[in-house]
């Protein structure tokens, strides 16, 4: 992988990117988590089920796009490919931070196929067995995301598909613990990362990542 392309900076994405995972995912983690009586499975399985399936949804949307970046990668194009991938840290963080709303594009993009996908999704509501979660969880990581876009362009820069689908899967483990949290009702979990403060902290460090990737292209 190239310069600021790793797991743990992935992982780190994720993480920072909590906040934005609850007020885009949070309530379909809710819903999950609910104990329901017509369900004998713990509500702790249904969402490992569920984010499972996002894990995997976003480690296929990451070989897809990988694969693509391998078709045009070398000489320029590969710098051009790392070049775009430290810019879009850098729009991630400006995401993450509420001050500016830019990849709001990106999400209207993706509506189209989540308009066919939705209906689909809508289906396996409410998920009473780890089958039904998962395979929701498969069709939700679809939602159309600034956050995931954006880290899905930046993974593509990877080099390879499978390093790109590696990269992307790791964001997602990166935002277990948000989304857990959400669909256990852990209040002060998500009180803590749905303050201002704790945003814009977040969106800064995602931005240092930006700043520190386009420096290590410049370096000799």
């Amino acid at each position: 992988m190239t310069e600021g392309l790793s797991i743990g900076t992935a992982i780190v994405l994720g993480l920072l990117g909590g906040a934005h995972c609850i007020g885009m995912c949070g309530g379909i983690a809710a819903t999950v988590g609910m104990t329901r009586p017509d369900s004998r499975t713990p509500a702790i399985i249904l969402l490992l089920g569920y984010n499972g399936g996002r894990l995997l949804s976003y480690a296929l949307a990451g070989a897809l796009l990988g694969g693509l970046g391998v078709l045009v990668a070398g000489g320029t194009a590969t710098l051009v490919l790392r070049t775009l991938a430290g810019l879009m840290l850098v729009a991630m963080g400006l995401y993450i931070g509420q001050w500016w709303k830019g990849l709001l594009l990106l999400e209207r993009a993706g509506s189209g196929l989540w308009r066919y996908l939705r209906p689909v999704a809508a289906r396996f509501l409410p998920a009473r067995t780890p089958l039904q979660a998962l395979a929701l969880g498969l069709l939700w990581g679809w939602l159309p995301c600034g956050l995931v876009y954006s880290t899905l362009i930046w993974a593509s820069a990877a080099g390879d598909w499978q390093s790109s689908a590696l990269l992307m899967a790791s964001f997602g483990l990166g935002t277990l613990p948000a989304m857990l949290a959400t669909g256990l009702m852990a209040a002060q979990l998500r009180q803590l990362l749905a303050r201002r403060l704790t945003q814009q902290l977040a969106g800064s460090l995602i931005i240092l990542f930006g700043l520190f990737s386009l420096i290590a292209i410049l370096a000799p």
